[in-house]
C-alpha cells in the first residue's frame, strides 16, 4: 500500500520567545528584523531606506537595543534564529565540517566510517533548511537532504610543494568550507590547516581513479542516509532540548494529499492512431507515427580512410540488413534502419568524405564539403568519430562541433557516433536510439502525444552555464504544439539576454495572430542561474507577455538531483513512488514524481529509477494558479512532455520543453558564427 514520506521533519520550538540584542548597522553574519518588530515608531534622523536592524544573537554590547521576540510575530526572523541554534548545534559535536551555503541553508559533512582510503577520506554530506508553512499546516519545518559525497585530501596544503594554486577550489579549514580564492586571509596563512577537496581536476593530478557512473535505484540508499542522520544526530536529547520534532520523524503524507496525473498521461499515438505507453514497444508493433515524405532522403558517411571496412562491417550492415547478432548468448534481432522507422531512403556513396589524417580531420572535411551543393534531397550525415567525447585534450576534439557547424550551414543535419563502440555487443542497445534519433532530424515524427489538439502554445526557455564554455550562458526558446509535436527554435548567447526575451515574445504574437481563438500561452522555464541580473530581460518579458483575455502561465520547473526535496514510497520495496503522483510543497509549488513505474508491480531495471522534479506555477490570472483542475492540466503537460524524447526510446524525467534547450546549450557555445542558419532553427540537429 502507498505511503509517501517526504524528507521534511515538522517541528515547534521548546520555547516560544526569546530575548535578543539589535544594531542599527548591518554587518557580516548578522540576522535581520523590521524595524516595527521591536519599536513602535521608526527612528527620528534614520534614513528611511534603512528598514532592518540586526543581530548576532550574542549578549548586549555598547548601543544594543534589547528586545523580547514572540516566534509567531517574526517568522522570518525566527527562521534565522533556529538556522543559527543548529548550525552552533553541529558545530559543537568533534569532526563536522559546518557551514552555510550560497543560499546559508546549512551544510553538515561527517566521515563515513566504512571508506578507507590512502589518498583521501571520503564524507557523507548532508544539508539542513529550515522553513514555515510550506508543507504542513501552519508550522515550522525542517528539509533534511542527503547530498552525496565529497573527498578531502589527507594532506595539508603545506605538504604539497610546486603546485599551480589556480586549481585549488573549496577547502576544509578547521571545519569550515572555503572558496579557496574568497579565504579570509588570516586563514589562508595558516596552510597547515587547509585541507584540499578533490574536484575532478584535482583527482587527476592527485592519481585519483575516475569514478564509473553506476545506474542504480538511489531511493533506498538515500532514504538509509537519511534514517540514520535523523537517529544519530536529531532524534537526540540535546536537539530536542530545543526543538520538539514530530513524533513520527520524517514527514508522511495523507493519501487525500497525494495526486495523480490524468490516467492516460502516458499514452503515445503512433502509425494509424495506435497507441502505447512505451516508445520502444509503440515504434516495433505500430511503426512512427510520420515518415518524412517532404523529399528524398540520402544518408552519406564521414569517416577516417582506415575505417571503411569495419564501418561496412558494423554500422552500414546493421543500417542495410538489420541487426541479427547474439546478445550475451542470446540471439537478438532489430530491423533495418528503412523499416524501423519506416522512411524510405538511400546511402549516397558519391557523397561519402574521408580524411585521412586524425591531426587534420576538420580541415579536411572542411575542405571536401566546400563543392556540396546539392539541394535534390534531403541530406543527413554519419560522422564516425575516432575520436571519443571524453579526450579533451586532442588537438581534434573540437572538430565535433565545427563539423556539425559547418554541415548545418549547408543544410544538412548529422548523427556523430564513436568508432570504438560500432563492435561492441552492447551496441544493439543503442540502434533504436540511434534510428529514432535519425528520422527525428530527417524530419519524421517517431510518435507525439495522444491528446485532443487545443489552441496553444507551449514554449521551452532554457538558460544554461555550458561547463567548460567561454560564454557564461546560453538562452533558448523552443516552441511546441501541444501534442508535444516540436516547431522551431532559437538560442542566443551571454549578451542576448534581450534578443531572447524579444524571440519568446515574438513567437507568441504569431501564434495569436494565427489563432484567433487561443486559449492560453504556457512557458516552460528552466534556469540553471540564479543571478536575477542576468535573467533581467527574460523575466521583465514574461511578467509583461499576453493579452489582456490571453493568459500566459509560466511553469518553473527544476531537477531535484539537488536531492533537496524527494519523496519515498515506503509501501514499495524500491522506494521510488509511482509515476504520476504528486504532491504540494509549497503555494504554488509540486513535487512530480515522473517514471516508468506505472503499476505496484513494474519491472524496473536501474536506469528507470528517476527522482522527482520540482514544479512550481505562476500565471497573469492568479485564480489559475489556485484551480486545482488547472494545476493538474499543467502538471501532466509537463508529466507528458518528458515522453516527447526523440534521442532515444527510453522515458526521461525532463520534459523536452527543458530538456532540448540544455543540449543546445552544450553544443552552441563551441559554435563559430553567433547566429544559427534557418535550417539550424527548424530542426532537431542537437538530438
Amino acid at each position: 500500500m502507498q505511503q509517501i514520506q517526504l524528507n521534511i521533519i515538522p517541528f515547534t520550538p521548546v520555547v516560544s520567545k526569546g530575548t535578543f540584542s539589535f544594531y542599527g548597522e548591518k554587518q557580516r553574519g548578522f540576522a535581520p528584523i523590521y524595524w516595527g518588530k521591536i519599536m513602535e515608531t521608526f527612528p527620528e534622523g534614520r534614513e528611511a531606506k534603512h528598514k532592518n536592524y540586526y543581530t548576532d544573537f550574542q549578549a548586549p554590547r555598547e548601543g544594543a537595543i534589547t528586545k523580547e521576540i514572540k516566534f509567531a510575530d517574526a517568522i522570518n526572523f525566527s527562521l534565522h534564529y533556529f538556522r543559527h541554534l543548529v548550525f552552533n548545534y553541529f558545530k559543537s559535536i568533534e569532526g563536522a565540517i559546518v557551514f552555510p551555503n550560497y543560499v546559508d541553508d546549512i551544510e553538515v559533512w561527517f566521515k563515513d566510517p566504512l571508506h578507507k582510503n590512502k589518498v583521501y577520506q571520503l564524507y557523507n554530506n548532508f544539508t539542513i533548511k529550515v522553513q514555515f508553512n510550506q508543507v504542513t499546516a501552519n508550522g515550522y519545518e525542517f528539509v533534511v537532504a542527503y547530498n552525496g559525497t565529497s573527498k578531502i585530501l589527507h594532506k595539508s596544503i603545506s605538504e604539497i610543494a610546486d603546485f599551480d594554486t589556480t586549481k585549488y577550489n573549496l577547502v576544509n579549514c578547521n571545519g569550515t568550507v572555503y572558496k579557496y580564492e574568497k579565504m579570509p586571509e588570516d586563514l589562508r596563512q595558516n596552510q597547515e590547516t587547509l585541507y584540499p577537496i578533490l574536484s575532478n581536476a584535482l583527482k587527476k593530478e592527485f592519481i585519483i581513479e575516475k569514478e564509473e557512473l553506476k545506474k542504480e535505484n538511489r531511493f533506498p540508499i538515500y532514504l538509509k542516509h537519511l534514517e540514520s542522520f535523523y537517529n544519530a544526530y536529531l532524534n537526540t536529547d540535546a536537539f530536542k532540548a530545543m526543538f520538539k520534532l514530530n513524533k513520527d520523524g520524517f514527514y508522511k503524507v495523507p493519501n487525500n494529499k497525494v495526486f495523480e496525473t490524468h490516467p492516460n498521461s502516458n499514452l503515445l499515438e503512433f502509425k494509424g492512431g495506435k497507441t502505447d505507453i512505451n516508445p520502444g514497444t509503440g515504434i516495433w508493433r505500430h511503426k512512427p507515427l510520420k515518415a518524412f515524405t517532404e523529399d528524398h532522403v540520402k544518408l552519406f558517411f564521414i569517416y577516417h580512410k582506415d575505417d571503411g571496412e569495419y564501418i561496412k562491417d558494423t554500422l552500414y550492415d546493421y543500417m542495410i540488413n538489420g541487426w541479427n547478432r547474439p546478445v550475451k548468448n542470446v540471439e537478438k534481432r532489430v530491423a533495418n534502419l528503412q523499416n524501423y522507422i519506416n522512411q524510405t531512403l538511400s546511402i549516397d556513396k558519391s557523397k561519402r568524405v574521408v580524411f585521412e589524417n586524425t591531426e587534420t580531420i576538420f580541415e579536411e572535411v572542411a575542405e571536401q564539403l566546400k563543392s556540396f551543393n546539392d539541394t535534390s534531397s534531403r541530406f543527413v550525415a554519419i560522422y564516425i568519430s575516432p575520436i571519443s567525447k571524453t579526450e579533451k585534450d586532442h588537438p581534434q576534439h573540437l572538430a565535433y562541433y565545427k563539423i556539425k557547424e559547418l554541415l548545418l550551414n549547408k543544410g544538412i543535419s548529422s548523427q556523430v557516433l564513436y568508432k570504438e563502440h560500432l563492435n561492441k555487443e552492447d551496441f544493439y542497445y543503442f540502434i533504436p536510439n540511434i534510428y529514432v534519433a535519425l528520422l527525428a532530424k530527417i524530419g519524421g515524427i517517431p510518435w507525439r502525444l495522444a491528446r485532443v489538439k487545443e489552441d496553444e502554445i507551449i514554449i521551452g526557455v532554457g538558460a544554461f552555464k555550458p561547463q567548460g564554455s567561454s560564454h557564461r550562458f546560453v538562452g533558448s526558446a523552443f516552441c511546441f504544439s501541444n501534442e508535444g509535436v516540436f516547431e522551431n527554435f532559437d538560442c542566443f548567447r551571454e549578451d542576448e539576454t534581450d534578443l531572447l526575451a524579444g524571440s519568446i515574445s515574438n513567437a507568441v504574437e504569431k501564434f495569436i495572430e494565427k489563432n484567433q481563438t487561443a486559449k492560453r500561452v504556457i512557458i516552460h522555464f528552466y534556469k540553471e542561474i540564479s543571478d536575477k541580473k542576468e535573467l533581467q530581460p527574460i523575466l521583465k518579458m514574461l511578467d509583461n507577455l499576453g493579452e489582456k483575455d490571453l493568459p500566459v502561465i509560466v511553469v518553473t520547473i527544476n531537477k531535484t538531483d539537488s536531492k533537496e526535496l524527494l519523496g519515498f514510497d515506503l509501501g514499495s520495496p524500491g522506494r521510488m513512488p509511482r509515476s504520476g503522483r504528486y504532491v504540494k510543497v509549497g503555494y504554488n509549488s509540486y513535487l512530480l514524481f515522473n517514471n516508468t513505474r506505472y503499476a505496484e508491480d513494474s519491472k524496473l531495471f536501474p536506469k528507470d529509477y528517476h527522482f522527482p522534479i520540482k514544479v512550481s506555477i505562476t500565471a497573469t490570472k492568479e485564480e489559475l494558479v489556485e484551480d486545482v483542475e488547472v494545476v493538474r492540466e499543467l502538471i501532466d503537460q509537463v508529466y507528458q512532455f518528458s515522453r516527447m524524447y526523440w534521442k532515444s526510446i527510453s522515458q526521461q524525467n525532463l520534459p523536452v520543453t527543458t530538456k532540448y534547450p540544455e543540449m543546445v546549450a552544450e553544443i552552441y557555445p563551441h559554435f563559430q558564427e553567433d547566429n544559427l542558419p534557418d535550417f539550424g532553427k527548424s530542426n532537431l540537429w542537437f538530438l
